[in-house]
């Protein structure tokens, strides 16, 4: 079964993912970070974001691997480097490009082929994999999720004020919504869970139930399609 989690930034869809693909003893797919290591690449070999053929080619002959917790670009370790500010703030123009979201989901779609996997970005249910057995769209308030965003910046010694969180947060949400490719927004057929005032733990064990139901549900009609 591929189960999607999409949402806004700061909702804690990676972290969330990672432990319901734990709990249910699935495999974990960071779309997020796909992206981001095509934009450190291109930062990397001074690749103008302007120069949308040459940053296409890139995304399209380069390799995303996944090893344990570690992603490699190209067989080099870019887990630490892909969460720095200047890729945050230089996603959008590879995110925004058309034949790369094409490759990414594409390479997206390889990885997950054959295998019960967890899959989480911003249009995993919509656009990549809108056959997917179960679909869920994670949200907060955006008050929430600055103060969520705030408290960890914390506590990695990198204090920020939280009103700067709040209008970086507002830009990036209006931007992902205005997306020509691949825009924020819940499937049709996703079950919302909204976290305010909920522990990571029952978030996770509102997943928990959802999944379940969902494969009780089309466990019938897998066998009747087999027999």
């Amino acid at each position: 079964m591929i189960v999607t989690i999409d949402g806004p930034a700061g909702a804690g869809k990676s972290t969330i993912a990672r432990q319901l693909a734990e709990a249910l003893g699935f495999s974990f797919l960071d779309t997020g970070a796909m992206y981001r290591a095509i934009t450190l690449g291109a930062i990397r070999k001074q690749i103008e974001f302007s120069d949308k053929a040459l940053l296409i080619s890139y995304a399209q002959t380069s390799t995303i691997e996944w090893k344990d917790a570690r992603i490699l670009l190209n067989d080099d370790d870019v887990t630490q480097e892909i969460r720095s500010p200047i890729v945050t703030d230089s996603i959008k123009y590879v995110a925004d490009v058309t034949e790369i979201r094409e490759a990414l989901s594409a390479q997206q779609r390889r990885i997950a082929e054959n295998q019960d996997i967890v899959t989480e970005g911003r249009d995993q249910g919509t656009d990549v994999f809108p056959h997917a057995g179960c679909k869920i769209f994670l949200t907060a308030s955006a008050a929430e999720r600055a103060k969520r965003r705030h408290q960890q910046l914390a506590e990695l010694g990198r204090p920020i004020p939280l009103e700067q969180i709040l209008d970086a947060q507002n830009r990036r949400d209006a931007e992902d919504r205005e997306r020509p490719q691949g825009s924020l927004r819940p499937a049709d057929d996703a079950v919302v869970i909204h976290s305010d005032g909920l522990t990571f733990e029952a978030v996770v064990q509102m997943m928990l139930t959802t999944v379940r139901e969902k494969m009780q549900t089309q466990r019938p009609h897998s066998s009747e399609h087999q027999a």
